[in-house]
């Protein structure tokens, strides 16, 4: 079991920053891969980023060169630094596990994350 826990969404103006974090608890965080994904209003889960357990890393082009992903091993946490918020990256942001292999790879798949959390609300006022 992995107990998964976003904080830092909030409301942002267009062009401001946001972090977001996940404290991650239940498994050896280390040798897991890790994700974030987004759902807006009435549209379906999307990938961000993903990072594996040696922090390589993979983005959505909608979120290249402003997002940056990236863990903390020993705290258990893994953090999305939000630059250039638009309004279109408002969404619910959730924090995802991967433990069904040693988290050698940044997975895109939404259905090959195995544990989810709650989700952390982001908007993005114009």
């Amino acid at each position: 079991q992995v107990q998964l826990v976003e904080s830092g969404g909030g409301l942002v103006q267009v062009g401001g920053s946001l972090r977001l974090s996940c404290d991650a608890s239940g498994r050896t965080f280390s040798r897991t891969a890790m994700g974030w994904f987004r759902q807006a209003s009435g549209k379906e889960r999307e990938f961000v980023a993903a990072i594996s357990w040696s922090g390589g890393s993979t983005y959505a082009d909608s979120v290249k060169g402003r997002f940056t992903i990236s863990r903390d091993n020993a705290k258990n946490t893994v953090y999305l630094q939000m630059n250039s918020l638009k309004p279109e990256d408002t969404a619910v942001y959730y924090c995802a596990a991967r433990t069904r292999d040693t988290g050698v790879y940044a997975v895109e798949v939404r259905y090959e994350y195995d544990y989810w959390g709650q989700g952390t609300q982001v908007t993005v006022s114009s």
